[in-house]
C-alpha cells in the first residue's frame, strides 16, 4: 500500500498566531481552538476557506477535518449550500431592523413541534450565554440559588464558581486547573458537581443541601446511560422542587433531530441548544415548559443581537435539512465504522487506546502513562503532515463520506506504526518537531 503523501508545514498560520498572542489575551476567543491545545509551534491556526470537510490554511495547504468540525457546530459540513442559500437571502433582505424578524416565531414553533413537552422559547447566540439564561430563569422559578450540575456548561460565573470551594470541582467536567479569577467569592458554596451515571452523588448533594433549585446536566456525551439514570435525576428534581435543565449544546441533533433526551423519554423543564442547530452560524435556543419559561418576564433577559435574522434563518434551514436527510442515522452509521477502524488499527500496532463513544461523538485517550500526552502530540503532528486536522476529539458531519473515513484510517495505520516504533526505541520526544501540546488551561501571555 502506498504511503500517504506528506504536505508542507504551515508558516503563515504559525507566524500570525505568534502575532495574535501579543495583542489578544490567550491568542483567540476559544480555548478549544488554541494552537497549543493541538500542536504548539506547528498548527496552521487560521483558515482561508472551509467547504464540506476540507479546510485550506493561509499557505494554501488543504486538509480533511477529522477533528472538531468547527467545535461541533458544522453538523452538515462547512458552508452547506442549503443553509448558505437561506442566509444569503436573509442578508440581502436585511439582517437587522427596528422590527422583529418573523423567522424567530417560525423557529420557535418548529422547536416546540419537535419537543412536544415544551411550549415556549427564548433565544441567544451562543451556548454559554444560553446556559446563563437557563440557569437565571431556573433560579427565578425555583426561588432557590444552589445548583447541582453534571458536565461542561460554559464560562459563566455560575459555573466557574464551583472551583471557588474546590479547584478540582470542574476536573472531569471541563479542564483541570481552571482558576475562577474574577468570579465573585460570594458564589462560593452554590455549585455542586456530580458525575454522569452516579445518581448516588446527586442524592448525597440534595440530602446535604436543602436549597438546590437547579439541576443542570448534559443528557448524554460519550458514556451511555446506565440504570435509568436520567429518569432517576428527573424524579429527584420533582421531589425537591428543582428545575431540571438539559444542556443539549454538544449532543443535540446528533442522536436524533432535536434533543438527545427524546431518545430516553425523559423531559427536562428547560433544554438548551446551540452549535449544530444552525450549522456554523451563531444561534442558541432555550426551550421549556410554559410556567417555567414565563418566569423570564420577572427577571431581565434581553440583548440587541438576539433579535437579528441570520441565526433563526440558518437554524430553520439546518433543522429542515437534518430532518429531510435523516442526518442522525447517517452519523451513527459512519461514526461506528470509524470507531471500529480505530480499534482495529490500535490493536494491530499494540497502541493502548481507549475509544469513548460513538454516541455519536468520539473521544480518544492514549493510555501510555507519562508518555500519553507526547503520543497525542506526535499523532496530531504526523496526521497533519498527511493532510488531516486530527486530535483526540472527533465530531463527524453529514459531509464526511466513506472515502474520507478510508483515507483517514489509512493515515492512522501509518502513524500508529510510527508511534509504536518510537515507543519501542524510546524516541517519542525525539520525533516531535516542537513542544508537547497542552492538556489543560495554561497561560499563553
Amino acid at each position: 500500500m502506498a504511503k500517504s503523501k506528506k504536505i508542507k508545514a504551515s508558516k503563515k498560520g504559525v507566524s500570525l498566531w505568534n502575532r495574535a498572542k501579543k495583542i489578544i489575551p490567550g491568542g483567540n476567543q476559544l480555548l478549544s481552538k488554541r494552537s497549543e491545545m493541538f500542536l504548539p509551534d506547528q498548527w496552521p491556526s487560521y483558515y482561508k476557506k472551509a467547504k464540506g470537510v476540507e479546510v485550506w490554511d493561509l499557505d494554501g495547504n488543504k486538509y480533511i477535518d477529522m477533528s472538531l468540525m468547527g467545535v461541533g457546530s458544522c453538523i452538515l459540513g462547512y458552508a452547506d449550500p442549503d443553509v448558505n442559500k437561506a442566509v444569503i437571502k436573509a442578508i440581502q433582505d436585511g439582517s437587522m431592523s427596528t422590527l422583529n424578524c418573523p423567522e424567530e416565531v417560525e423557529l420557535a414553533e418548529l422547536l416546540c413541534s419537535l419537543h412536544p413537552w415544551a411550549s415556549m422559547v427564548r433565544y441567544a447566540r451562543t451556548g454559554g450565554e444560553a446556559m446563563a439564561i437557563a440557569v437565571r430563569v431556573a433560579r427565578a422559578h425555583s426561588r432557590k440559588d444552589k445548583v447541582a450540575f453534571c458536565g461542561y456548561h460554559g464560562w459563566s460565573d455560575w459555573y466557574l464558581s464551583a472551583n471557588i470551594a474546590n479547584d478540582k470541582n470542574l476536573d472531569g467536567h471541563l479542564l483541570p486547573g481552571l482558576a475562577p479569577a474574577g468570579v465573585p467569592r460570594g458564589l462560593k458554596g452554590t455549585m455542586f458537581p456530580f458525575h454522569y451515571n452516579h445518581v448516588e452523588e446527586l442524592e448525597k448533594i440534595v440530602a446535604k443541601h436543602k436549597d438546590i433549585g437547579v439541576i443542570a446536566m448534559e443528557p448524554l456525551k460519550y458514556a451511555p446511560q446506565e440504570k435509568d439514570f436520567l429518569k432517576k435525576v428527573r424524579m429527584i428534581a420533582d421531589k425537591i422542587g428543582a428545575v431540571l435543565v438539559f444542556d443539549e449544546i454538544s449532543i443535540g441533533w446528533r442522536k436524533n433531530v432535536g434533543g438527545a433526551h427524546l431518545s430516553y423519554g425523559v423531559n427536562p423543564d428547560i433544554a438548551v441548544f446551540a452549535k449544530a442547530m444552525s450549522n456554523g452560524f451563531p444561534m442558541a435556543a432555550i426551550i421549556g415548559r410554559k410556567e417555567v419559561m414565563q418566569t423570564a418576564q420577572k427577571t431581565f433577559v434581553s440583548s440587541t443581537y438576539w433579535s437579528e435574522r441570520v441565526g433563526p434563518v440558518a437554524a430553520i434551514a439546518a433543522i429542515k435539512k437534518m430532518k429531510r436527510c435523516n442526518v442522525p442515522v447517517y452519523l451513527k452509521k459512519i461514526t461506528a465504522v470509524l470507531a471500529q477502524g480505530l480499534k482495529e488499527r490500535a490493536e494491530a500496532h499494540s497502541i493502548a487506546l481507549t475509544i469513548l463513544g460513538p454516541s455519536p461523538l468520539i473521544a480518544l485517550a492514549f493510555n501510555h502513562g507519562v508518555d500519553s500526552q507526547t503520543i497525542k502530540t506526535l499523532f496530531t503532528q504526523e496526521m497533519l503532515a498527511r493532510g488531516f486536522l486530527a486530535s483526540t476529539s472527533i465530531m463527524l458531519s453529514y459531509a464526511h463520506t466513506a472515502v474520507h473515513i478510508k483515507k483517514y484510517l489509512k493515515a492512522v495505520d501509518e502513524v500508529f506504526a510510527l508511534i509504536k516504533k518510537a515507543i519501542d526505541e524510546k524516541k517519542l520526544s525525539a520525533m516531535l518537531k516542537g513542544p508537547v501540546s497542552h492538556s489543560g488551561f495554561q497561560r499563553l501571555n
